[in-house]
């Protein structure tokens, strides 16, 4: 039995099912959201949006995930506390007959594109017990891969047009490394350590030694030159160093620049050198110092350990405000940098969980779709009900302002004024005059019955981020203390928020 198939969920997805099934609710027509309710806070940094990932593997999963004879036989196997089985064998049957996801309708948020909290970035609609099954799967394979694009978006918001590397699987959860990798990838690192992923996606892995090279080297009598040597013997063309296994200035330095030496006689060009303990910023600055008076200003300096976008965004800093005084041109330097970052991007560093929920909003009830509602006392868990559509503001600027639910059946255009509502709070509105805003409708299908469309290229994902980033206001793309972006509703789904929400009271 396949441990990642139709079994990757929770009991209470099943056990939910049989009463559905006892109760002939279970095709009973339902439609359920994902979504989550607040942005990543990493404490002393925040992020002002996230980067929706994890589509592409859902709907390959959902295409083939299936209860055959071995999942039937584990829930079989199941009993209650009184030691009877716990699940029916006409519910068995039935489940059998089902076989998997083939009688549900996607309609999600392109891979790839920004997202905010409490907006909608699947939903899902089709017979009650299908689309409840799916919860698990679903949260496990949007709210890591979302987490992680994300923390890989701000770490290319910090570095800017330097080049990302992300080498991260060592210290990634276990499977889940390949969905890191993915992610890291969407996000906005340019290449990956990880060979098999690497090769799915249509990249070359990149990568250069470890320190334990050069302590074998150390071991056996050898000196740090030599294993410098022999791995720039192997690999002539693609020599980068690692300098600091045994002093970065005095040791690794002047090793690797005897080394690049005898490269170029031979008619080769190192590629580079890697830095990985210390202050990286005085150090990168004093390394390339030395390579550009040894007459190799073109090689590559590639910064690594426990890097995130915060520890870019100082590295930075302190180079332009320091390397002057050393007579490097900060800015050529921040030029030739690469940043390495591995374990702080593939466990989101400080905020390790998205929260993504998935609710019923509506079930289907005499021809029509009645509205599901959820109450709390954290508004921010308050539901916004019914059956939505999902639409993004755009002001007179091309910037992204807004983004707006609305009610499924409801006309919403840019023919005339738009009123956005505060989720929650009745005296928060604002009116947008026609001729001042654009829309762009947000949700698209994505399965029905099976997938819709071929997995789509990296390069397709990435590109996507790019433009919906460019399209944020700088205030919501800052690293600490972010603009809050708005998501707001119609006139029409904010007051169904509100009757329903007094037809509670009053129940």
């Amino acid at each position: 039995m396949d441990p990642f198939g139709i079994l990757y969920t929770d009991l209470y997805q099943l056990t939910m099912g049989q009463v559905y099934f006892r109760m002939g609710l279970h095709e009973r027509e339902a439609l359920f959201e994902a979504f989550y309710r607040k942005n990543p806070d990493y404490g002393a940094h925040q992020a002002g949006y996230t980067v929706f990932a994890g589509l592409d593997p859902l709907l390959s999963w959902m295409e083939t995930a299936r209860f055959g004879e071995e999942e039937l036989a584990a829930l079989r196997a199941l009993k209650s506390r009184s030691g009877k089985p716990l699940f029916a064998e006409d519910y068995l049957a039935y489940l059998r007959g089902m076989g998997g996801f083939s009688g549900l309708t996607l309609r999600a948020l392109p891979e790839g594109r920004v997202a905010h909290p409490q907006v909608p970035l699947v939903s899902v609609e089709g017979p009650l017990l299908q689309a409840q099954l799916l919860e698990t799967a679903l949260l496990n394979r949007l709210s890591y891969e979302t987490l992680i694009a994300t923390k890989a978006s701000r770490v290319r918001e910090a570095a800017g047009e330097a080049v990302v590397l992300e080498f991260g699987l060592r210290r990634a959860p276990a499977k889940g490394g390949e969905s890191a990798t993915r992610a890291s990838l969407i996000g906005g690192a340019n290449r990956s350590s990880a060979v098999s992923l690497s090769h799915l996606l249509g990249l070359p892995a990149s990568g250069t030694h470890a320190h334990s090279l050069v302590q074998a080297f150390l071991a056996l009598g050898h000196s740090e030159e030599e294993a410098f040597q022999a791995f720039a013997e192997v690999f002539p063309d693609d020599t980068i160093l690692l300098l600091d296994t045994v002093d970065t200035l005095h040791s690794g330095l002047p090793h690797a620049l005897r080394v690049f030496e005898r490269l170029r006689r031979k008619g080769h060009r190192p590629v580079g050198v890697r830095i990985d303990s210390g202050d990286l910023a005085y150090l990168a600055i004093q390394v390339a110092k030395e390579l550009d008076r040894a007459g190799f200003s073109e090689v590559l300096i590639v910064l690594s350990g426990d890097l995130d976008e915060l520890v870019i965004w100082q590295i930075k800093s302190q180079i332009l405000e320091e390397a002057p005084r050393y007579g490097v041109d900060p800015d050529r330097l921040l030029r030739r940098l690469v940043y390495g970052v591995g374990t702080r991007m593939v466990v989101s560093w400080g905020a390790p969980a998205l929260g993504m929920v998935y609710k019923l909003v509506a079930v289907r009830e005499d021809g029509a779709w009645a509205p599901a509602m959820k109450v709390s006392d954290s508004l921010e868990k308050v539901l916004n009900p019914g059956h939505k559509k999902v639409f993004r503001v755009y002001d007179e600027r091309g910037l992204a302002t807004a983004d707006l639910l609305a009610l499924a059946e409801e006309e919403v255009g840019e023919e005339r004024p738009l009123a956005l509502h505060h989720p929650s709070d009745p005296a928060k509105r604002r009116t947008l005059r026609p001729g001042t805003f654009a829309l762009e409708p947000l949700l698209e299908e994505a399965f029905r019955g099976r997938r819709l469309f071929a997995p789509l290229s990296l390069e397709v994902l990435q590109e996507r981020r790019r433009k919906d980033v460019a399209r944020l206001d700088p205030g919501v793309r800052r690293l600490v203390n972010p603009h809050v972006y708005h998501v707001s509703l119609t006139e029409k789904l904010f007051a169904l928020k509100e009757a329903l929400l007094r037809k509670l009271e009053e129940a």
